[in-house]
């Protein structure tokens, strides 16, 4: 599938320019040049990377960048700020922000061309921590001094959903034990609970998973870089 870019720009010909790049590179591109609006679509749709002016009416780049790692949805995605300053102190302020990589403006073809291959590869490994398969193993989940038994329904790199008769709190740390299909090797990690619906599902986000163990889950979803065929961006 293409990459899933946002680009947060108030300058109507440069949006327009890292539009039409960006699909040429097969990316599925959405560009907004309204910010506030932007602060608001990073907490209801998710992107594998975001591009953002760093100088802009309403929310500027700096708390705009702040608000995506906030989000629930976008808090690890690659940040790209787009800005004409190029001063130790910009970079800084914006690097602790939580930005990934700059560009520069003015903004050219082969440039943005260029960054958008290098990033390429953070992209998809951030699209694929969220990539969930089915699923279906026997759970120990260990929350304080108490064990409790479930089934899992799905797994992602970043945690796994599974059934277990009651509820958690939302935010309780919980350690897991579960196996994976034609491994004898047992994944034994920490999390805290990030959800917990009305049939008792509990979604757990991995806080620590050892480098096997994480690779072993990695290897049972597996991944899909492949690009899908050229899709128009849609300004708004």
């Amino acid at each position: 599938m293409a990459l899933k870019v946002l680009i947060v720009e108030d300058d109507a010909p440069t949006l327009e320019l890292m539009g039409e790049v960006l699909t040429s590179l097969k990316a599925d591109v959405r560009a907004i040049s309204d910010s506030e609006a932007a602060s608001a679509l990073v907490n209801q749709e998710r992107f594998d990377g975001i591009f953002v002016d760093l100088q802009m009416p309403k929310v500027d780049g700096f708390e705009l960048t702040r608000r995506i790692r906030e989000s629930s949805w976008n808090k690890t995605a690659p940040i790209v700020v787009v800005t004409a300053e190029d001063d130790v102190k910009t970079m800084e302020k914006a690097f602790a922000a939580g930005t990934t990589f700059f560009l520069q403006k003015p903004v050219d073809r082969q440039r943005l061309t260029n960054l958008f291959k290098a990033a390429r590869g953070t992209m998809f490994e951030n699209r694929r921590q969220f990539v969930r398969v089915p699923l279906q193993t026997a759970v120990t989940c260990r929350v304080e001094d108490q064990t409790f038994q479930g089934t899992s329904s799905n797994i992602s790199q970043g945690g796994i959903l599974f059934e277990m008769g009651r509820p958690l709190p939302v935010g309780a740390n919980v350690r897991l034990s579960f196996g994976l299909p034609g491994r004898q090797l047992r994944i034994d990690t920490t999390g805290v609970v990030a959800r917990v619906d009305d049939l008792h599902r509990i979604g757990v986000r991995f806080t620590h998973i050892g480098g096997r163990e994480l690779q072993l889950i990695r290897d049972l979803i597996g991944s899909d870089d492949s690009e899908s065929p050229q899709t128009s961006y849609k300004p708004t």
